[in-house]
């Protein structure tokens, strides 16, 4: 294992207290590539993420990430939210998940970690994941009447409609998606192979 990684010893010891301490919030723990990963009770993330940054065993004092993850095969529970911890003072890393669906909201973490409220408004923008007691929960990447949330995977590669600016009516316009040709036909063969007709240009190469 490279050295920048902690021990299995040191993240099963971890996994040990903070399971003695979650009891039955802690659904599932995994250790894989030198981190831990905590799958909780939605409804308890903020009392977990609480006593993960306030226990003296954990000191998880910094929030480097929210996002969120997309399971579509899984509709009951659709959504991943994924915390990402470190704990300076103790040199560790740890990743926490939440399980959710379109409408059930998760509680928001911004009353623990303040950094938490463009994350979540990320994952909102993009996802679609309903944070409860957020202050100000809207989108921030895309314009305010975008439609739908471009990170789920059935959102439509062209988009539902385009954005351009009207020079007439001086303003932001929005207009079904036009496609400005058609898709290419691809034979998605081996580059090894070779095709077995000939590609343009090719004809004028001469035999040896």
């Amino acid at each position: 294992m490279p050295e920048f990684l902690p021990s299995p010893e040191r993240l099963e010891t971890l996994r040990d207290h903070v399971a003695a301490h979650l009891g039955a919030n802690l659904l599932d723990s995994v250790i894989a590539f030198g981190e831990l990963t905590l799958v909780v009770e939605r409804d308890a993330i903020v009392s977990v993420l609480t006593w993960l940054r306030d226990d003296p065993g954990c000191l998880f004092q910094q929030l480097v990430d929210v996002c969120g993850v997309d399971w579509p095969e899984r509709p009951e529970q659709r959504f991943d939210v994924v915390y990402h911890l470190l704990s300076l003072r103790k040199n560790l890393r740890l990743r926490v998940k939440v399980r959710t669906d379109e409408v059930t909201p998760v509680p928001s973490a911004v009353d623990i970690f303040p950094v938490a409220n463009w994350f979540e408004r990320e994952a909102w923008d993009m996802y679609g994941i309903l944070f409860s007691g957020h202050p100000d929960l809207r989108r921030i990447l895309t314009d305010y009447g975008f439609q739908g949330h471009p990170f789920r995977k059935d959102f439509p590669l062209s988009g539902y409609v385009e954005v351009r600016y009207d020079e007439e009516e001086k303003r932001v316009v929005y207009e079904p998606v036009r496609l400005a040709q058609e898709f290419r036909r691809f034979d998605f063969m081996s580059p090894w192979e070779g095709a077995h007709y000939i590609l343009p240009g090719d004809e004028k190469a001469t035999k040896a």
